[in-house]
């Protein structure tokens, strides 16, 4: 490995740690030439996946692009940006497991929605809107009562 600050060759790894739950792995090296300490990582490399969009274009699935949908989401819920680079970890965990590379906008969609309404109603509603394209309100209204079947109401007595 070079050195990223004088380009020689000679480093030596000082400490290794899995990160991201095993999907890659974090080292910290130093430069055995000016002493030079940086960190690299190391992850396996998969297949590129694709997104089939609406229209038919295909475009490689950008796990940026999806967390940035998820930032806006999430804005100004409780949901911190760890859970959502698990979250966005889950789906790209989940897509590999398909044994598959190519997937629709819908499929991914999806995904991101059902490990999305546990972390925050909110959140998911936000996302849907933007997904399925609500028209009217009647699309709300729909989605959360979709919610609202899927969980017990905390304010129904037992």
């Amino acid at each position: 490995m070079k050195c990223s600050q004088c380009q020689q060759l000679d480093t030596k790894v000082i400490e290794s740690r899995d990160v991201a739950e095993g999907a890659a792995i974090r080292r910290r090296r130093a430069c055995l030439h000016c002493g030079f300490r940086f960190t690299t990582y190391e992850r396996i490399e998969r297949p590129q996946l694709i997104v089939i969009k609406n229209d038919g274009t295909q475009q490689l699935f950008s796990r940026e692009k999806l967390l940035a949908g998820l930032y806006r989401a999430c804005d100004k819920t409780p949901v911190s940006r760890v859970e959502l680079d698990n979250l966005v970890s889950d789906v790209e965990h989940e897509l590999h497991n398909r044994n598959e590379t190519e997937f629709s906008t819908n499929t991914i969609g999806q995904i991101v929605m059902d490990k999305l309404a546990p972390l925050n109603e909110v959140a998911y509603v936000r996302f849907a809107s933007v997904y399925r394209r609500f028209k009217d309100i009647a699309g709300f209204e729909r989605e959360l009562s979709q919610i609202r079947g899927q969980k017990p109401d905390s304010r129904q007595k037992k």
